[in-house]
């Protein structure tokens, strides 16, 4: 009879706690969707930066998580979730207010330091939640648990998507000029439009450290359970059977593939816009259909989840990476509309990737985890590494998007996305490898 009883996702005991971490998977991707548009923005209001320097945006942003997972997961190693949650904030807020001094300096630079301490905090809130939220409850529910809190973070990120566009994209000045007529402006015009603009950028960002304190303030009152996970192990035996984890070392891969073809279909989308808006005449808002992918990356991560109690994870992250593929062929290949309608599906099917290579990939561990999930955490440098490759195929040939035909007839910015399809196909054959062992 007790095999047929329901194992609950999560127990009502620690319903509460749940409830507050799973809300920092918003926080985070608020931060995530503000940031990935500012690719295009700030090559607006900086006309002079290259496609590459552009990428830096996302180089800095993903960068602070390779820099500091592994201190993070030190950290709450000897002290606890709550603190490393808290010093998280601490960071993510600092980073936010930074951005107040960039826009007065009006110095690229400040930008990048204020989006790579945003990140630094990010890591410590990533390397905490995750393996958190793993060990509420029982180990057989706790991948489909992360998919579940991991839910919501699409929730932040179309929040990002909508404040970057109504009140940073839409309100920019210097989107109102064609190249010529921007070019033709007197100094004195060029600066107040970039004073202008840039004070726009910091706006939402300084809002958003706002939040991010009243946040914090009520996890300072608030109780965090003590797991199992907390029960100590030395760090050499941690690193050692880490080290020894074919599962692990390969789920780390993964996701840095994974992650990388996200940031790089959610901020190149833009790109692809434009070029299509310039070869057809369209006026197509790129924000709309980015808000569109992730809208079916929310639905997918819905799905995928419900999936999860009678099909295989393994098996799920296999069939989600083809079908990735499958649309980012889609991307490359198919003309006009329908090329862009195959960039917003491959949202569907990125949808449940990273909390279901994350669960995969810490399996049965225990103290171990904490380690474990800054390796993956640092592999969200993928999302640094991949824009600034996908950004130096979009300047093979110029400053434009089709300045370069490959094989006759892809423009180089539709050809870039053979790169989501390369880091798709990496995933595809981690649930490929993990389904087999897993029967």
């Amino acid at each position: 009879m007790n095999k047929h009883l329901k194992i609950p996702i999560v127990r009502k005991e620690l319903l509460l706690p749940f409830i507050i971490i799973t809300s920092l998977f918003a926080l985070w991707g608020i931060a995530n969707d503000l940031t990935n548009p500012m690719v295009s923005a700030f090559k607006k209001v900086m006309p002079e930066l290259s496609n590459v320097q552009a990428s830096l945006v996302q180089f800095a942003f993903y960068f602070g998580y390779f820099f500091m997972a592994l201190p993070a997961a030190l950290f709450i190693r000897k002290y606890s979730y709550k603190s490393g949650i808290l010093l998280g904030l601490s960071l993510y807020a600092i980073g936010a207010f930074l951005f107040f001094p960039a826009a007065a300096n009006q110095e690229f630079n400040y930008f990048l330091i204020s989006l790579w301490i945003i990140t630094c905090g990010l890591a410590f809130l990533e390397t905490t939640s995750n393996p958190l939220i793993l060990s509420l409850g029982d180990k057989e529910t706790a991948t489909q648990r992360l998919n579940l809190a991991q839910a919501f973070n699409p929730i932040g990120s179309l929040t990002g998507m909508i404040i970057a566009q109504v009140f940073i994209i839409g309100a920019l000045r210097s989107d109102d000029y064609t190249t010529e007529a921007y070019n033709a402006l007197s100094s004195e015009e060029l600066g107040a439009i970039r004073e202008n603009d840039l004070s726009i950028i910091s706006i939402p960002y300084i809002a958003l450290g706002v939040l991010v304190l009243i946040i914090m303030s009520i996890i300072i009152f608030t109780k965090i359970p003590k797991t199992a996970a907390e029960d100590k192990m030395g760090l050499s035996e941690s690193f050692k059977k880490l080290f020894s984890n074919k599962n692990y070392k390969h789920g780390v891969i993964a996701q840095a593939f994974y992650v990388g073809a996200q940031i790089m279909c959610w901020t190149y989308i833009f790109q692809y816009v434009d070029n299509l808006n310039a070869t057809f005449g369209w006026e197509l808002t790129a924000t709309y259909y980015n808000v569109a992918a992730m809208v079916l990356f929310l639905v997918g991560r819905w799905i995928g989840t419900a999936l999860m109690k009678s099909i295989n994870p393994s098996k799920i992250l296999m069939l989600f990476g083809i079908g990735g593929v499958i649309c980012s062929v889609g991307a490359i290949l198919l003309p006009g509309m329908a090329g862009l309608i195959s960039l917003v599906g491959i949202s569907v099917f990125m949808s449940i990737m990273f909390p279901t290579i994350y669960g995969i990939a810490l399996t049965d561990m225990g103290d171990e985890a904490k380690i474990g999930s800054a390796g993956l955490v640092m592999a969200i440098v993928g999302g640094a590494l991949m824009p600034v490759l996908q950004g130096r195929i979009l300047d093979m040939g110029g400053s434009g998007f089709a300045d370069v035909a490959i094989l006759g007839f892809i423009p180089e910015v539709k050809f870039s996305f053979v790169l989501p399809l390369i880091c798709l196909a990496v995933v595809a054959h981690y649930g490929y490898a993990t389904y087999k062992t897993s029967k």
